[in-house]
């Protein structure tokens, strides 16, 4: 069947349209452009600093909880490094988890890594250091192979002159030694409450979104020190609340904000990030602890509360990790209790791993909780 286009038809996607921009996640939008920027790694940042002065880096790897801003951090230095142009021919970055095994450390990555390094033009080079050397950024790289690990170790000494690593992963055990011995460790902490709340409230106040007061730190204690999953925490509730209307634009071409917009809220957060509302917490709680009046009372009052919990949808993953907490961190209850329930909430989290029927492990576990918290 042929097709038939005329010249005018060809040159379509080249008219101006009045279609808004592409909407972007804001973790790409708002992700620190330079060393300056990174919140909450005050050591890792100095370290690199002092390193951008000689221009000499070692073969690095960066380790610690997710969202805490490894990979932020080694684009921000190779832009400091190379420049935006620059980088596109000398920083290669791989996701492990994707390509993680013996082969591409033998393709990919070898060849990258052998490839002469290019001049850099005058102008680039009187702005940036440029230094005589390429990086490659393997991301994830607890991901690896055995194998591959084992083969990067030899490629990382081979052409150590003309290029360095930056391993980045979650868990440096997963790292073998003879590969972690070659490299500058960085170690990344989760983010202080204090510097993601100025962040949060920074991006609040670049997308004039309107919050309830406890909106951010409701946001925070489920990110859990994951700055990464509190931007989509709050870009998730700004689209929830009609925070954009991406249907017009004004004659600037800038997105108008909806007349519509509401007030983000709590709730809103609790339902987006999958937590278990406080009141439902609190009601598991008093099922467990109210004396019963007659026999076999209580526990069908612990039997309906479960089951009520159950059938809302809540996963029983969330529900054991909130409980944990909240018993765990008041002050209500004696070492020996906590003692015991620690112990159930240890066995309750491996049925669940093991594939135990959601709602008999919960039902298990609060009737333990009741044997411990009644007298």
């Amino acid at each position: 069947m042929k097709a038939f286009f005329t010249k005018q038809d060809s040159n379509l996607s080249l008219r101006p349209t009045n279609q808004p921009p592409r909407q972007v996640p804001w973790v790409e939008k708002y992700r620190p452009e330079s060393l300056n920027d990174i919140s909450s790694q005050d050591h890792a940042v100095s370290v690199l600093k002092r390193t951008l002065l000689s221009s000499n880096l070692p073969h690095m790897l960066f380790y610690g909880p997710p969202g805490t801003g490894k990979t932020s951090t080694i684009l921000a230095l190779a832009r400091e490094l190379y420049g935006p142009d620059l980088m596109k021919s000398r920083v290669l970055e791989l996701n492990a988890s994707d390509e993680r095994g013996i082969a591409i450390v033998r393709e990919k990555v070898k060849n990258f890594a052998r490839t002469a390094v290019s001049t850099p033009s005058a102008a680039t080079k009187k702005q940036y250091p440029c230094p005589p050397y390429k990086l490659i950024i393997l991301d994830e790289a607890d991901s690896m192979t055995q194998d591959a690990q084992s083969a990067l170790r030899r490629t990382m000494e081979t052409y150590s002159r003309i290029t360095r690593f930056c391993l980045i992963c979650n868990y440096v055990t997963r790292i073998i030694d003879p590969l972690a011995s070659r490299c500058s460790k960085f170690r990344f902490k989760p983010l202080d409450s204090t510097d993601a709340a100025t962040r949060l409230q920074d991006i609040c106040e670049k997308e004039s979104l309107s919050c309830q007061i406890e909106v951010i730190p409701s946001i925070l204690n489920a990110a859990d020190g994951d700055l990464r999953k509190a931007i989509t925490l709050l870009q998730s509730a700004a689209k929830l609340h009609g925070s954009l209307k991406t249907d017009s634009q004004d004659n600037e071409g800038d997105t108008k904000m909806d007349s519509d917009q509401t007030e983000i809220t709590v709730s809103s957060i609790e339902e987006i990030s999958g937590r278990v509302p406080a009141d439902v917490i609190t009601k598991i709680f008093e099922s467990a602890s109210t004396e019963p009046t007659d026999s076999g009372h209580g526990i069908q009052q612990i039997e309906e509360t479960v089951e009520d919990v159950i059938l809302d949808g809540w996963s029983a993953t969330q529900i054991l990790l909130q409980l944990h907490d909240t018993f765990v961190l008041s002050d209500e209850y004696s070492p020996a209790q906590k003692n015991k329930m620690v112990a159930a909430f240890s066995e309750t989290d491996k049925r669940l791993l093991d594939g135990a029927d959601e709602h008999i492990s919960i039902l298990d576990l609060v009737v333990t909780m009741a044997t411990v918290l009644r007298p």
